[in-house]
């Protein structure tokens, strides 16, 4: 048993009727008043009646038009293709029928209303038939040639909505794995770094520090492993993420390192991309604290401001060089403006800049939004 019609099915029925309607009292308005306007004497409300009513067989007719001309589209035919030439003949049947239903309907309200005040009355039935088949054949094929081409204007339609949605799927499936395969180039990236700072530790005969720092790194990665699916997290997890890098870092380091957060908690709900904030604590690792004999301080915030948030990175070490910006970044910054592209399209920005006195900070914003 066929389902109840759904509300597309209902909508369509309800323009095709609405159209129809349309025709039909165009029709009859027109006809009535100009008929009217020469002082011709008929029967006006039967006249705008039938006329009215002639074109039901045609609303009736249109969802099987529409229907054949999906499935059976019309093409020209060649000898090798049969069903071409059967769609032709499938759709010229279908024209001719609906002209003979049409012929027929129209003849029966001439014959119960008499609209032309005929005497003694109208013609036969069978007159009236043949006479509005024949002489309505033009009207049949023109009429039925706009239903299919407004049938093949809605395919096309559909078409192209589909191939959209499906293109936008497939975007999004290539987005999702060219982001997993950036994460994937920054975890062995953190992780060879942090192993060639275990064999530092190691030749320097600090084994209490390496066991300490490999420690931290298998926790650190356990982290990573148990939200590698997630392309976003909240801001909180990862604070808890880079937390457990500095404490890496802590034992490479000792006393060269200090560290700052200004991180309200408020914010730490706010959903950011997984990993956003290692890369840019590891530059300026490597850019900031790590060439100087000293050490120095890294300092990183958070701040929320119309409908953004703001991360930011600084650390009190060499400033940047001039001319700068015309060298490529590293994999960890490269990596993380690709990745943020792809989560957010142009809603983003990374910057990189001298602070006054001394430092670099590098900021990352991003559309706030609460897990």
């Amino acid at each position: 048993m066929d389902a109840a019609p759904t509300s597309s099915q209902r909508s369509r029925w309800f323009w095709i009727a609405s159209i129809w309607f349309g025709v039909g009292l165009f029709d009859a308005t027109q006809n009535v008043f100009v008929m009217r306007s020469e002082g011709m004497h008929h029967a006006w409300f039967s006249l705008f009646v039938k006329l009215l009513l002639s074109w039901v067989p045609w609303a009736l007719a249109t969802p099987v038009v529409l229907r054949l001309g999906r499935h059976c589209p019309l093409a020209l035919p060649s000898p090798a293709q049969w069903k071409q030439v059967s769609g032709w003949v499938i759709h010229a049947s279908c024209c001719a029928s609906i002209g003979l239903v049409y012929a027929a309907w129209t003849s029966w309200l001439d014959e119960i209303l008499n609209p032309y005040l005929l005497s003694p009355g109208p013609p036969s039935f069978r007159h009236l038939f043949f006479d509005r088949f024949y002489n309505g054949l033009l009207a049949s094929v023109f009429l039925y040639s706009a239903i299919l081409l407004v049938s093949h204007l809605l395919e096309s339609r559909e078409r192209l909505a589909q191939q959209q949605t499906e293109t936008a799927r497939l975007n999004e499936q290539l987005s999702k794995a060219q982001l997993n395969a950036l994460r994937r180039q920054i975890e062995p990236h953190f992780l060879f770094n942090s192993l060639n700072s275990i064999a530092g530790l190691v030749r320097e005969r600090r084994n209490d520090a390496a066991v300490d720092m490999i420690a931290g790194l298998s926790e650190f990665l356990r982290k990573v492993l148990e939200e590698s699916n997630r392309q976003e997290v909240s801001l909180g997890e990862e604070m808890e993420f880079l937390q457990k890098y500095l404490d890496i870092q802590k034992v490479r380091f000792a006393d060269r390192l200090q560290f700052e957060v200004d991180v309200p908690k408020e914010l730490f709900s706010a959903q950011v991309p997984s990993l956003i904030l290692q890369p840019m604590v590891e530059n300026a690792v490597k850019h900031g604290i790590a060439k100087r004999v000293q050490g120095g301080a890294i300092r990183v915030a958070a701040v929320r401001s119309n409908g953004s948030l703001t991360l930011s990175v600084y650390n009190d070490g060499p400033r940047l060089p001039v001319g700068w910006e015309k060298n490529a970044s590293g994999i960890g910054i490269n990596n993380a403006r690709t990745r943020l592209h792809g989560l957010y399209g142009g809603a983003f920005q990374l910057n990189m800049r001298n602070r006054e006195p001394d430092g670099v900070e590098v900021s990352v914003t991003v559309p706030f939004r609460e897990a």
